[in-house]
């Protein structure tokens, strides 16, 4: 069990200490320790939200600052890629995050220290903490810090194609993949034009032509890319 006075060496890794410590207690308080103490002061869930919003908005600024020329969906792609459970479970184990959970019994014996889905939500946390400790321009100065190489290594890949991007970007955000469909034809045999829908979770994203299925998915795929920072 990790209390406020274990903490310093975290703060250390941050490179930030805080002012109201016990944001950082909570922040490192998985539902299962708190619902198994009463008087734990709460979890971290609800800081998890704040911490999602405050790493998408900095580390899109940051990719932004660092690619200029990139498309939208692009930016959209490499932040989703960042953000991923396995991005920020990467980072938390580099911060030795794991060691500092306040996780329940059961938790803890299933190896709760190491699970990705643990460390991810504890990053988000930790973010939200930082914010609310010290205001946003404290926390995106730990964030670019800490995110500095995964921004850099993003911005440095060649982009995949539309289509893998796009699968990409669905199972990092919501867990499936998007599905095509032909939804129409045109021409004869020997010069067809085929239109496609781009859907996830049931809903079209949007549409693309072409005089292949292949090419027709692609550009289906390369405008829903291009709606995703715009709300589509």
């Amino acid at each position: 069990m990790t209390g406020a006075s274990d903490l310093s060496a975290l703060e250390r890794r941050l490179g930030y200490r805080f002012r109201d410590r016990a944001l950082l207690v909570r922040a490192v308080t998985h539902r299962s320790f708190a619902n198994e103490h009463p008087d734990a002061g709460g979890d971290n869930e609800r800081l998890e939200f704040l911490g999602d919003a405050v790493l998408d908005l900095v580390v899109g600024e940051q990719l932004m600052a660092r690619h200029p020329d990139l498309h939208e969906g692009d930016l959209s792609m490499l932040r989703a890629s960042i953000v991923s459970e396995a991005g920020l479970s990467a980072i938390a184990r580099d911060l030795g995050l794991g060691d500092h959970l306040r996780l329940g019994r059961g938790e803890e014996r299933s190896g709760g220290r190491d699970k990705p889905s643990l460390l991810a939500d504890a990053l988000e946390a930790v973010v939200a903490a930082i914010y609310r400790d010290g205001g946003f321009d404290r926390a995106a100065e730990v964030v670019a810090r800490l995110f500095a190489g995964a921004i850099a290594g993003a911005v440095a890949t060649e982009p995949p194609d539309y289509k893998t991007r796009l699968q990409e970007w669905s199972q990092a955000r919501f867990k499936v993949p998007p599905e095509y469909e032909v939804v129409a034809e045109r021409g004869p045999d020997h010069d067809k034009t085929f239109r496609v829908d781009v859907r996830l979770r049931g809903r079209v994203l949007a549409t693309g032509e072409g005089r292949s299925k292949k090419e027709a998915e692609q550009a289906a795929a390369r405008a829903a890319l291009a709606n995703v920072d715009a709300g589509d």
